[in-house]
């Protein structure tokens, strides 16, 4: 029988030396009328430099449930496709509904106060696949049309801390985000987030370790979505492109934060593009040898946007500017991941989870039915996820890889909030 999207039967092994989900990580305390579930979300830093590994280091090529093909699954796509049945409707449904009978905040919601008996083996699964497998999948027959738009964003959002604990977005504190075009100038990238346009997005990661996008409203036009696997995007630089990949695994990459700082952090961040994870617990032998262990995988962090935006700091000599080896570095690698893509289309009451490690994601230009039409603009719900490392998650080169809300975007103490549209 070929594999099926969500099978909690077929759930990949997770590392013995891996705390359960149900164990809270690490962090620091806050003051819970402003951090409702306990947790802040840690932000953007810079790598612990002394862990990252030279390019000698890395594998030369990748093999594993990571790789995937898109031609396979492209032909495929009961493999990376769920439908939900009218039990798990009703489940997340009775679910939401209890939720929002308890007058709780969004901000806070979590498995505890959002059950789901029934399903939970099988986001367990998923979470596992998502983490550990082929990176992503896609859910069909969310009833978004029937609850609406507060019910589906607690039923969603209840669904998604199945998969990590949901981060703040932006420097507002945004937990639960709105893909939409707001009209803003998406040529001005050092001060424009490119979501909050219409503009095409090129092939990224986010500032999470999951995203999930629940489609609301579809464009009239365009918009549509592409995934492309990171893993055979290095097997093929590697066979082609070794120059690029060796200057991809180098922390000469600066990446903007756009204003979105807390006070006395630095306008942007210095990192590679490709990482080795730090080594397991029982990898101290190969480490102490300046090698990666026999686990260590190959994780990406990558936005064009954010690395083309700083010329307001290179033009005044704060910052090297991008030389002419990296710019053909960021455009071969969109190349390649043009060549791998994935195409996907979300209709409305799809969810779309992808991991930020392995899997990166792009989106094509759009345009929204005319105001005179009557159609709603092209809306999306997004969430960033975190899936700590003592919890299953990659073991990251950063100094919160532990904690609870690790990565996102903070500012000083900005409180999350849980808007039901853009603004």
């Amino acid at each position: 029988m070929a594999p099926t999207a969500v099978d909690s039967s077929a759930a990949l092994p997770t590392p013995a030396s891996v705390k359960p989900r149900s164990q809270p990580s690490q962090a620091r305390e806050v003051d819970r009328s402003v951090f409702p579930d306990g947790f802040k979300t840690s932000g953007q830093h810079p790598p612990l430099y002394d862990k990252l590994y030279p390019y000698s280091a890395f594998p030369k090529e990748i093999s594993g449930p990571t790789v995937w093909s898109a031609e396979e699954y492209a032909s495929h796509p009961e493999q990376w496709t769920h439908i939900f049945s009218p039990a798990e409707i009703a489940e997340l449904s009775s679910a939401a509904d209890a939720f929002l009978a308890q007058n709780l905040p969004l901000t806070g919601i979590n498995p505890s106060n959002f059950p789901l008996p029934t399903m939970a083996p099988s986001l367990s699964a998923v979470r596992n696949e998502i983490l550990n497998g082929k990176g992503f999948i896609l859910y069909k027959g969310f009833p978004v049309r029937e609850w609406g738009n507060h019910k589906s964003a607690v039923a969603y959002f209840g669904l998604g801390t199945y998969i990590g604990y949901p981060v703040s977005q932006n420097g507002r504190g945004h937990i639960l985000g709105h893909v939409k075009d707001l009209g803003e100038d998406s040529t001005q990238i050092d001060k424009v987030r490119i979501y909050r346009t219409n503009a095409r997005q090129f092939f990224h990661a986010d500032d999470s370790d999951v995203v999930g996008l629940l489609c609301l409203a579809r464009a009239e036009y365009g918009g549509e979505s592409d995934v492309a696997c990171v893993h055979r995007v290095w097997n093929i630089l590697q066979a082609e492109h070794p120059d690029v990949a060796e200057l991809l695994t180098r922390p000469v990459w600066y990446f903007d934060r756009k204003g979105e700082v807390s006070e006395g952090e630095e306008p942007y961040i210095r990192t590679s593009v490709m990482y080795l994870e730090t080594p397991a617990e029982d990898d101290g032998p190969a480490a102490a040898a300046g090698r990666p262990g026999p686990e260590q995988r190959l994780y990406c962090k990558w936005d064009p946007y954010y690395v083309r935006s700083l010329t307001r700091f290179s033009d005044r000599g704060v910052i090297p500017p991008l030389s002419p080896e990296q710019v053909h570095a960021l455009e071969t690698l969109e190349a390649v991941c043009n060549r791998v893509k994935l195409h996907m289309v979300l209709e409305v009451g799809d969810i779309q989870f992808v991991t930020n490690s392995h899997v990166l994601h792009a989106r094509t230009e759009y345009r929204d039915y005319p105001p005179e039409s009557g159609m709603p603009r092209r809306h999306l719900m997004r969430l960033w996820l975190s899936t700590p490392a003592d919890e299953g998650g990659w073991r990251l080169p950063f100094h919160d890889s532990n904690e609870r809300k690790r990565g996102g975007i903070q500012v000083d103490d900005t409180p999350p909030v849980a808007r039901l549209d853009a603004d």
